[in-house]
């Protein structure tokens, strides 16, 4: 997959004068659990309180190049995404994910060879009790989120913009 063009750096520069709040910068706190790689595309969110049911849901479903924002809370607790679930955004299209809580199987998470940022790793898996929603507002470090937003990561931090950007 060719790398996007676009640096979150020289995005920032470019729309520092936005006072809309339709350009936001996301937490520094998501780390790479993928790999690590550039990554871009309209927001589809979760909503997922220790529970992974929607976000399998998500993975399983065409991705057309979406980006997957999960918010899990910031929970550290379970782990919200695992080697499985990575493989299916993988073969479904999904540009890449963000989880504002765990993910777990790092070495299957990477083997996936999609992008994905989260808070932490943690062994334990989510419990499935068909839990959450999707498509609506979430906060991710604070930042608000919203369905079709544009979401671009790369090595430097990840932004949001309500617009497309490149």
């Amino acid at each position: 997959m060719s790398q996007p063009a676009f640096s979150t750096c020289d995005l920032c520069d470019a729309n520092e004068s936005d006072a809309s709040g339709a350009f936001r910068v996301l937490s520094s706190g998501l780390v790479d659990m993928g790999i690590a790689r550039a990554f871009c595309g309209a927001v589809f969110t979760v909503r997922a309180p220790e529970d992974n049911s929607r976000v399998r849901e998500a993975v399983n479903s065409p991705g057309a190049g979406r980006v997957l924002v999960v918010d899990g809370g910031g929970s550290l607790r379970v782990a919200l995404m695992g080697g499985n679930l990575a493989a299916a955004a993988a073969k479904n299209g999904w540009a890449g994910a963000v989880v504002d809580g765990c993910v777990r199987d790092r070495a299957e998470l990477r083997a996936a060879g999609i992008p994905i940022r989260a808070l932490a790793s943690a062994p334990m898996r989510s419990v499935k009790r068909g839990e959450g929603q999707v498509d609506l507002p979430v906060r991710i470090g604070g930042v608000r989120v919203n369905p079709g937003d544009w979401l671009y990561a790369d090595e430097d931090g990840i932004v949001v913009s309500a617009r497309p950007l490149i």
